[in-house]
C-alpha cells in the first residue's frame, strides 16, 4: 500500500492549519500588539489608542532574569504576563481578519468540542513575542515553532516564559518559548532570535 493510503485526514488538516499558523505568527503579532487592551478587576477597558515603543501597560507584568543586558546567555529568561480580554479578541479578529466564529460566536462555539468561544491562537503565541521584545537589545525573530496543547478562553491570565538555551553564536539564541495558564502548558515551542545592538 502506498503511504498516501495510509494518510489521516484530521492529521493532515491540523498538519495545515498548524503550518498557517505558524506563517501567521510574524504578520499577527503586530495585529496582537494593536489588539493588548487592559481589563482591570473583571470591567472591559477600551484599548489605547497608541502605545509608545518599550510602554508597559498597568495590567502587564514583566520579568527579566539577565543580571549584564551586554552579554545575555544560557539561562537567561524574559516573562510577560496579561490577561486575555474581550477586547483582544475583538480587535484582533479586526486586525488580522481571522474572523472564524469559534471566537467570536458564543452561540457557534458552544456546539464544538470547545464548549464556548476560545481565543485565536495566533494571539495567544503573540505573548511569546511580547516576551521576547523584553530582551536587551532589539530582537528580531528567525523562527519559531509552536505547538498548541489547551484552549484559552476570555478571561484567562497568562504568561509567555522565554529561556535560552543555546548560544548559537554571531548574536543567535536559541530559546524554549511557552505560554502557561497557571500550572498549564497552553503553548510550547522553541525559537531562534538573532539580537542587534540597539542605534545610538
Amino acid at each position: 500500500m502506498s503511504s498516501e493510503s495510509h494518510r489521516n485526514p484530521l492529521l493532515d488538516t491540523w498538519t495545515e492549519t498548524s503550518s498557517h499558523m505558524f506563517n501567521s505568527v510574524v504578520a499577527a503579532n503586530r495585529a496582537a500588539f494593536a489588539a493588548f487592551g487592559v481589563q482591570h478587576e473583571g470591567e472591559e477597558v477600551a484599548p489605547v489608542d497608541r502605545i509608545e515603543p518599550d510602554e508597559d501597560l498597568p495590567e502587564w507584568h514583566v520579568s527579566l532574569s539577565a543580571d549584564h543586558p551586554d552579554h545575555l546567555g544560557v539561562g537567561d529568561r524574559a516573562e510577560f504576563t496579561k490577561t486575555i480580554s474581550e477586547n483582544d479578541i475583538q480587535q484582533f479578529a479586526a486586525a488580522s481578519g481571522d474572523t472564524n466564529p469559534l471566537h467570536l460566536d458564543e452561540e457557534f462555539a458552544a456546539e464544538t468540542r470547545f464548549r464556548g468561544r476560545i481565543a485565536h491562537g495566533t494571539l495567544v503565541g503573540s505573548l511569546i513575542s511580547a516576551a521576547l521584545a523584553r530582551l536587551p537589545g532589539l530582537t528580531i525573530y528567525l523562527s519559531q515553532d509552536l505547538e498548541f496543547h489547551n484552549p484559552v478562553r476570555i478571561g484567562d491570565r497568562l504568561t509567555a516564559e522565554c529561556e535560552i538555551v543555546e548560544d548559537l553564536g554571531d548574536d543567535q539564541y536559541r530559546l524554549t518559548t511557552r505560554v502557561l495558564k497557571e500550572e498549564t502548558v497552553v503553548i510550547d515551542g522553541e525559537a531562534v532570535v538573532l539580537i542587534d545592538d540597539l542605534p545610538n
